[in-house]
């Protein structure tokens, strides 16, 4: 994964606005890595930026960051000149400007929702140590801890829990042998108290199925008193409200906001962090523990998916027969892609009529066409259109693999 990164990082980078510096330097065992994701138009990057300034002089004065730890600066300026200026004030590496593609796959690869954003990487194996940077950076402004290197959930979640009606549980005793859903909530957010029925009727149903499932409420409140009020309406364990550990569970897996629901296999790995689209397209719990799929029938609740990462869609009709080829069509190339992990960098739908696809067609300007394959890069704000009225898996094979080749022309999304 390494080789990877420093692939997708490119031969050099820039120290200062005159010198380069080969990559390959930044790589190797002990080394660490963090990318800096910022825009000198960002008021919260140019409020974090001296903070960061003054914590990454400090590690490199250490003896543990001296030779073996530097930041890239990922710039989201829209200008060079503007990048030019915010870069001098800067004491690392920086991603040339002009290399505006490698920024956006830089942007996709790790999640890129908002800025200031900082990953933390181990640059012998090429893994993210974590992508809460800021908040460590802000709450270990001497680098005590640093590089953070992520604890296992079953270490973190050692404790008591909360249980109503029961008062509290060990944390250990109580989720042994189980599929576990982190959900990570708050009484004032509207969407979660939309969200929180549909939950509770998923939970009873898996549980009266006899199965091995529980879920443990992480509470974003602001009071205990709205912790209280909110945590009795539900019947699984819970955090109790200010606990150490809802920090670090944020920061292990990576939460960004709410309603946010990460599900766990027994062993602790995590099974997918879609956890709420999921369990809102399953509302009897039949495809429990919800392993993800290759390919998925589009519907609203991948919103924030296709806001993440580049998606092949098949427009439909929505006929039976149309979803049955569509799913043929896409069968292999989508398996295969699914096949990399958590390196998986496309992912694979198909439409029924509905009216999110019409909301969607019009959103991208797709024409009302029946079938209809896209590559939709939302992020990149890029579509790729396929030409042809009958899509086979062949034509599906080979739209892809143009695509990764970087043989298509993108046309422009314009909103």
């Amino acid at each position: 994964m390494a080789a990877a990164l420093e692939q997708l990082l490119g031969d050099f980078l820039m120290r200062g606005l005159e010198e380069k510096i080969a990559t390959k330097l930044l790589f190797g065992k002990g080394k660490v890595l963090a990318l800096y994701f910022s825009a000198h138009w960002c008021k919260a990057c140019q409020n974090f930026t001296p903070l960061l300034k003054d914590w990454y002089k400090k590690i490199r004065r250490s003896d543990s960051g001296k030779n073996n730890f530097e930041i890239v600066f990922i710039s989201s300026d829209n200008e060079e000149d503007e990048f030019k200026e915010y870069y001098n004030e800067m004491p690392w590496l920086a991603l040339p400007y002009v290399a505006r593609d490698k920024k956006t796959k830089l942007a996709r690869k790790f999640r890129i929702q908002g800025i200031p954003a900082l990953i933390i990487l181990d640059a012998d194996a090429g893994t993210v140590i974590t992508t809460s940077g800021v908040a460590k950076v802000t709450n270990d402004p001497s680098g005590a801890e640093f590089p953070w290197k992520p604890k296992l959930f079953s270490d973190i979640i050692k404790g008591k829990l909360l249980k109503n009606k029961v008062g509290e549980v060990d944390a250990t005793t109580a989720l042994n042998g189980k599929v576990v859903g982190l959900y990570f909530s708050a009484h004032w957010c509207p969407p979660c108290r939309a969200f929180t029925p549909d939950l509770i009727g998923v939970y009873s149903k898996v549980r009266a199925e006899g199965q091995d499932f529980e879920v443990i409420f992480i509470s974003k409140d602001r009071s205990a008193e709205s912790f209280a009020q909110y945590f009795e309406t539900m019947p699984w364990l819970g955090l109790p409200h200010g606990d150490k550990r809802t920090e670090d569970l944020i920061s292990l897996f990576g939460v960004e906001g709410i309603p946010s629901l990460i599900i766990l296999e027994k062993d602790g790995s995590v099974v997918t962090r879609h956890g709420r689209e999921t369990v809102r397209a399953d509302p009897d719990g039949k495809e429990f523990p919800w392993y993800p799929k290759a390919m998925n029938m589009l519907t609203m609740d991948h919103v924030s998916q296709l806001n993440l990462s580049p998606c092949l869609i098949l427009f439909t009709e929505g006929e039976e027969s149309d979803i049955v080829k569509a799913q043929e069509a896409l069968q292999a190339t989508a398996e295969k892609e699914h096949q990399k992990g958590s390196e998986q960098e496309l992912l694979f739908f198909y439409s029924n009529d509905d009216d999110f696809s019409d909301y969607l067609r019009d959103f991208t300007l797709l024409d009302d066409r029946n079938p209809l394959l896209v590559i939709l890069d939302i992020p990149g704000r890029k579509k790729y259109i396929h030409p042809a009225t009958e899509i086979t898996p062949e034509i599906v094979k080979t739209f892809v693999e143009q695509y990764f080749s970087g043989k298509l022309t993108p046309e422009a999304i314009k909103t």
